[in-house]
């Protein structure tokens, strides 16, 4: 099996599982409790927090453990905007993630916020020009992904920080699909909140973290014993927090290893243009995650394409695996302004660091295979 879809999900690390299990089975003590199974979890809670601290260059204190991607986004998009509301004011853009988008629409319904989206381009850009248009004087928060999860742009987050931060804005980033292919450093990205998830990074699904700069008000989602320096309420996932602490340690120096597999990703890219004339890169040319090609194939099922590849052992996906089942175009795609039609026609490749030159000159044949067959089966 050739897995192409690692932006969904990525396999386990078996160094992770290995240091969660202790704290599954024989260490199986409450960090809050006094005794010395209490004591020893709350050491490992502490250790874990200390690396993923390392890794981000941000003080312990700053970081929560959450359950994913999602929890970390509403935490910090509802917990600062509203703890810190000013004039209740958003700017975000419509190629964000669905848990950001949801979190924005809550604000929006719940509290009376209101939203400006940014205009993005046919390959998912935001111009500072027009980030620095809608910012107020009351802007609460700008909330945008460090590197879009379906075709692989790259926001210019540092800038826009910067821009926010003029106007005495707050800065979420969501790095979930960022971490381990770019510097995800709160001092590189000046950020305010991020946003971390383990399942894309070698973790178990259910782990994750986020980034709340120094002692900012944050409105917590769950009230309850005051765990997580007050942010999030609840007796801590000791064994997934030490998995993701693992994970994060394994991770390769971005520096070198999104150079390295973006040769790869681009070779791949050419080749898929020059074998199938129908393919369509969708996202930029360059500012691209190293790891992500996304293509439609305008007048073929997309849904048979990828069990065409499949019958192929080759796995990929439609977009993102957060849409729960739909099958409506993907909003990112409409957002950036290609047809519904051709929407639903997208396949997306996404790399692991594991993957080779030789399995992905094995996936441009079976696409090949793929689009043909299912081209014969169109008429």
């Amino acid at each position: 099996m050739i897995y192409l879809d690692n932006a969904a999900t990525t396999p386990v690390r078996p160094e992770a599982l290995q240091a969660a299990w202790p704290w599954l089975t024989s260490e199986f003590g409450n960090p809050s409790s006094t005794h010395e199974l209490g004591h020893r979890a709350s050491g490992a809670l502490s250790n874990a927090r200390a690396t993923v601290a390392t890794w981000l260059d941000c003080r312990p204190s700053e970081v929560v453990f959450t359950s994913g991607g999602t929890e970390g986004d509403n935490i910090a998009i509802l917990g600062l905007a509203l703890a810190n509301p000013r004039g209740r004011h958003i700017v975000s853009a419509h190629t964000e993630h669905e848990a950001v988008l949801a979190s924005i629409d809550a604000l929006v319904r719940l509290h009376n916020f209101e939203v400006s989206w940014l205009p993005v381009s046919s390959s998912g850009e935001v111009t500072l020009a027009d980030v620095n248009a809608a910012l107020r004087p009351g802007t609460t928060l700008v909330t945008l992904m460090l590197a879009n999860n379906e075709i692989g742009t790259i926001h210019p987050i540092a800038a826009i920080a910067e821009l926010a931060h003029a106007v005495g804005a707050l800065m979420h980033t969501d790095v979930v699909q960022a971490a381990g292919w770019l510097d995800v450093r709160v001092t590189t990205l000046g950020v305010d909140a991020l946003t971390l998830s383990g399942h894309k990074l070698g973790a178990p699904k259910g782990s994750g973290a986020v980034y709340l700069r120094g002692r900012l008000a944050v409105e917590p989602l769950l009230h309850g014993g005051g765990q997580e320096f007050d942010r999030r309420s609840g007796t801590e996932n000791v064994a997934w927090a030490v998995a993701l602490a693992t994970a994060i340690s394994l991770l390769d120096d971005p520096a070198q290893e999104g150079p390295r597999v973006a040769q790869l990703r681009d070779i791949f890219i050419t080749s898929v243009q020059s074998a199938i004339d129908r393919a369509q890169l969708t996202g930029p040319q360059l500012t691209r995650h190293p790891a992500i090609a996304s293509f439609t194939f305008a007048g073929l099922n997309g849904e048979t394409l990828l069990l065409e590849l499949e019958e192929r052992n080759v796995i990929v996906s439609s977009g993102s695996a957060c849409a729960a089942g739909k099958t409506d175009p993907s909003h990112v795609l409409l957002a950036v302004g290609i047809d519904p039609e051709v929407a639903q026609t997208s396949v997306r490749f996404s790399f692991s660091h594991e993957t080779t030159a030789e399995e992905l000159t094995r996936a441009v044949a079976a696409l090949t295979e793929a689009v043909a067959s299912v081209t014969a089966l169109a008429g």
